[in-house]
């Protein structure tokens, strides 16, 4: 049976849940707070401006994720969508559910007018992941990601 993908409902949010525990593990070897991360999918589950998430569905089986955030570009006159949360179950990695989930988010945000283009971060280590995104026409930018995380108490430096 090929893979289906469908948007993911209000109800999906313990299974995408778990999803990010696991995805958190596994690529970064942190350990999530479910009291902090439940609610957060919850959050996006509610409300389609912070984003979406993609199911692929293999039956009644549901076997990886993928989520969608925006970033307007007012140098570039539309929307990106970014990649994130991507899991894949690990008994179905290589049959391709990373393939299908992008696969559907590309040709909807073809469809959408307003999108330029798609952005993921990845691992620097990470080189499986980077050959795959490289297959599926991504590319590495210049750009390296900062932050400031958590942000603290208002202080001097940031007057």
């Amino acid at each position: 049976m090929p893979l289906s993908i469908r948007a993911a409902q209000v109800a999906d949010v313990r299974l995408i849940t778990e999803f990010n525990v696991l995805l958190a593990a596994e690529s970064e070897g942190k350990s999530l707070d479910r009291t902090l991360l439940e609610p957060g999918v919850l959050a996006v589950l509610q409300d389609p401006a912070k984003g979406r998430y993609f199911l692929a569905h293999d039956g009644p089986d549901v076997l990886g994720q993928m989520m969608i955030t925006y970033e307007w570009s007012d140098w570039r006159n539309g929307w990106f969508w970014w990649i994130q949360s991507v899991y894949v179950r690990s008994e179905a990695r290589r049959r391709g559910v990373f393939t299908a989930l992008f696969e559907h988010v590309l040709e909807s945000a073809r469809r959408d007018g307003g999108v330029i283009g798609l952005r993921l971060y990845v691992e620097q280590a990470n080189s499986r992941a980077h050959q795959t995104y490289e297959k599926l026409g991504l590319h590495f930018t210049t750009y390296q990601v900062m932050e400031r995380y958590p942000l603290g108490p208002k202080g001097p430096a940031d007057s």
